[in-house]
């Protein structure tokens, strides 16, 4: 089945991040970065199956070669917290052949992108394990009609109500930041979003094929299932060996609650449509009616209806006095109130496993910081590359995890202490709603069964109460 994943982030030297060990690692290639003089080496690496480099108009041919490329941005970018490249990484529908995918990702990049001014280099890896993706690096600043880089932005005065610049204390006058062009709007983000999903369903259109992907959220889209979370390479690849993932977990209990709000869903929604059918009647039973033919219908015709159905009655007795129906249109009335219910549960157990994704992938990020955070120290503390890399070869998983972990918070915690305590103490409140709701699922669960049971007497009321066949028990024949 096709899936939407895309995430866009930035490569910053503030964040200790390399354009150039960012494009070595993701072509599988070796390259020196001449800002500092380290060469990363990942030519050992596997599941790069295409590479190239788009370049726009303007832009010098040299380029077409990532160390030039790469190396060129280092050079011109010269603050120590510069915003180097912008990486979009997405899933490729597995539906696609592989060529077919490179062709896709190919003329999106070049539409959305290079024409746009950015040179992309473009990864795709295939580990062939269910999980194609590309990698797209982007130029962060446009090119000037000579080739040479231009500037990312300028700055334009601040005026005060009387046309003149407004001076701080300082000394300096105020000032904003202009961005030369408008690939760090907001808007861009949804844009590309966008785009990539209409690309994959045009390609699966072509193939004839009907799997759509949407680039919204359930939210958006108004779905009322659960949305299941991301699994990643390492725990898809583990649960297809049979081997149970944390995250497998949660999106085995998110379909779980899925299936049973759709089969609640289907029944409410059969109970609605009924009953504004049955408002058209024009002598529709009296609820007495109805309890009186559970009393008095085809039940007792059986051993089993004469104990079974006093108790019915009863039930069903109860159930419209507890919720103080006295006619059909106090019946269609509690059904609405049902099918909301239904869709409030449906949206709070959707705001709940969504948060309780993000805490656990919190908590989790916080682990590995934690585990990791003193081989990363001696890492950091060595000042030879050569006995650094060879360090980090010997320790290469702890320190990734550990960068990783560091991103993570970085992204998410703006540079807040990470509240560990605050984060599992919220995840507790969590489970406890969660288990709340699936209190109230079955009360309604219960609540529907009764109107399923009015329902059915309705319907075998206004049938004439037409006598059935038995099944002769003994032999399991009719008769």
């Amino acid at each position: 089945m096709a899936i939407y994943h895309l995430s866009i982030k930035i490569i910053s030297r503030g964040k200790g991040k390399s354009a150039v060990a960012a494009a070595a690692y993701r072509a599988g290639e070796a390259i020196t970065n001449e800002y500092d003089g380290t060469t990363h080496d990942y030519t050992r690496k596997g599941g790069v199956v295409h590479t190239e480099i788009l370049l726009p108009e303007h832009a010098p041919k040299e380029y077409a070669d990532r160390s030039t490329l790469w190396n060129a941005v280092e050079q011109i970018e010269k603050n120590k917290n510069a915003q180097l490249a912008r990486e979009i990484e997405f899933a490729l529908p597995v539906e696609l052949t592989r060529e077919q995918s490179i062709s896709l990702v190919h003329e999106y990049v070049k539409r959305h992108f290079v024409e746009a001014g950015m040179c992309a280099d473009v990864c795709v890896h295939d580990k062939e394990d269910g999980n194609p993706h590309a990698h797209i690096m982007l130029t962060m600043r446009p090119f000037a009609l000579d080739g040479s880089w231009a500037a990312k932005s300028r700055k334009e005065y601040l005026l005060d109500k009387n046309g003149e610049r407004i001076r701080l204390k300082s000394g300096e006058f105020k000032t904003r930041k202009i961005d030369m062009m408008d690939w760090n709007e907001q808007t861009k983000a949804e844009e590309w979003r966008a785009a990539w999903a209409d690309a994959v369903n045009a390609a699966l259109e072509r193939q004839g094929m009907e799997e759509r992907v949407d680039h919204r959220s359930f939210l958006r889209q108004r779905k009322e299932e659960i949305p299941t979370i991301h699994l990643g390479v390492a725990a898809a690849q583990m649960e297809r060996k049979g081997i149970p993932t944390e995250r497998g977990k949660i999106n085995r209990k998110i379909e779980v609650s899925n299936r049973l709000l759709r089969q609640l869903r289907g029944r409410i929604t059969k109970l609605k449509d009924w009953l504004k059918a049955e408002a058209a009647n024009t002598v529709p039973p009296t609820l007495s009616d109805i309890i009186r033919g559970i009393l008095d219908g085809h039940e007792q015709k059986s051993y089993y209806g004469l104990v079974a159905a006093p108790d019915t009655a009863a039930r069903v007795l109860d159930y419209l006095q507890k919720n103080q129906i006295t006619d059909m249109a106090g019946l269609r009335k509690k059904v609405g109130e049902m099918y909301d219910m239904r869709l409030d549960m449906g949206d709070r157990l959707n705001r709940i496993d969504g948060r309780l994704h993000m805490l656990d992938e919190h908590i989790r990020y916080m682990g590995y910081y934690l585990e990791h955070s003193e081989i990363y120290r001696q890492y950091q503390q060595m000042r030879r590359p050569k006995k650094q890399a060879t360090f980090r070869e010997q320790h290469y998983t702890k320190i990734a995890l550990f960068e990783s972990a560091y991103r993570y918070l970085e992204q998410h915690l703006n540079g807040q202490t990470p509240p560990l305590q605050s984060w599992k103490e919220e995840r507790a409140k969590l489970l406890t709603e969660r288990a709340v709701l699936n209190g109230q699922y079955n009360t309604l669960k219960m609540e529907v069964g009764e109107a399923e049971i009015i329902k059915r007497n309705v319907e075998r009321l206004m049938c004439g109460n037409e006598p059935r066949k038995e099944k002769n028990r003994s032999r399991g024949m009719e008769r």
